[in-house]
């Protein structure tokens, strides 16, 4: 199974083009800038990052910066509105943002199958504010990575990174052309790929035993696609006393990684 070229990595920071040589969107790109303390320091933590650009909106700000994590070369202090500028309207940036290429994908490979270990995938989940929800549910729950479709996947920066709360930098993503072939290449590689669907028959946490497991969870508004739910070796609910029918993409997540963190 052929990844991504373009490959987002939390270690590595550089974005492959496929033809070779690297590629650099346009400095004015606001879809290149993350904002937010969290995700800003987050990506300075990171040694994969290389900045093209740090605003800060006052000196002190840019001194606790500097203290925190050395000399940047990139940095520049501004005012808040000159912040707002370089970003889509209506950013909450909290006086920080940050623009630099994307982080590359990692590699189905890069994901070792080791006991109690949890990979989270998404089926056509689009929206960056569920997106990064998600990641930031996978980052506090241990998860070992997530995998999206290259093609129908969210940029990894803005509001996205906004509300990952710095766990784009700490999460290792893969993007893959096709899911289905995914989780084959995962299962013989020793991962058990469980689906989460409202019309399953068992409970999640009878269905997680401990095994390496991909959890696989599909879009907000059609679920699981059939072909996807085909290549799962078992589908599971989150079991629901209350009589709410469904739950947000994103606290299902939230529910199923806590459940797939428990020891078993």
């Amino acid at each position: 199974m052929a990844s991504n070229p373009e490959r987002n990595d939390a270690r590595r920071g550089r974005n492959r083009h496929p033809h070779g040589g690297f590629r650099r969107r346009p400095e004015s790109a606001s879809e290149d800038w993350i904002w937010g303390w969290h995700a800003v320091e987050a990506a300075l933590a990171n040694p994969g990052r290389e900045p093209a650009q740090l605003i800060l909106a006052t000196p002190e700000r840019a001194r606790q910066i500097e203290a925190k994590f050395g000399r940047q070369d990139a940095l520049e202090t501004a005012d808040n509105q000159r912040i707002a500028q370089s970003l889509p309207q209506g950013s909450v940036h909290q006086g920080v943002a940050l623009r630099g290429p994307p982080l590359e994908s990692a590699a189905l490979s890069d994901f070792a199958p080791e006991p109690g270990a949890v990979l989270l995938m998404l089926d056509q989940v689009t929206d960056p504010q569920n997106v990064g929800a998600m990641l930031r549910s996978a980052a506090a729950f241990g998860a070992v990575g997530v995998i999206l479709q290259d093609r129908h996947a969210p940029r990894f920066t803005g509001a996205l990174a906004k509300a990952a709360a710095g766990a784009v930098d700490r999460v290792p993503v893969a993007h893959v052309v096709n899911l289905a072939r995914a989780l084959d290449e995962l299962t013989d590689a020793g991962w058990r790929a469980v689906g989460l669907a409202g019309e399953a028959e068992r409970d999640l946490g009878a269905v997680l035993d401990g095994t390496p497991t991909v959890l696989v969870m599909g879009s907000e508004g059609e679920g699981l696609r059939r072909l996807v739910a085909e290549h799962c070796d078992e589908l599971a609910r989150i079991p629901m006393p209350g009589g709410f029918e469904s739950l947000n993409v994103s606290a299902a997540a939230a529910v199923a990684l806590y459940e797939a963190s428990r020891p078993r």
